[in-house]
């Protein structure tokens, strides 16, 4: 059974220590680093691209905030 069994995805970035990389990530713009963190917190590569896109489709929505 999975360390990250039944946790969110902010569960598992928390529980990793991820959540300032990913955050910073975001940020960044960088993607292909953001799918590299999901991945390793056990999200598949599907997964993990969806909610990338999800995310830079409505950042507030995540709580991100806006660029530019």
């Amino acid at each position: 059974m999975s360390e990250y069994a039944g946790m969110t995805v902010n569960e598992r970035l928390y529980a990793a220590g991820l959540l300032d990389d990913f955050g910073a990530a975001v940020t960044r713009g960088d993607k292909e680093k953001l799918i590299e963190i999901l991945c390793s917190v056990e999200i598949d590569l599907e997964g993990a691209s969806q909610a990338v896109e999800a995310i830079f489709a409505d950042p507030p929505r995540y709580g991100f905030k806006c660029s530019g």
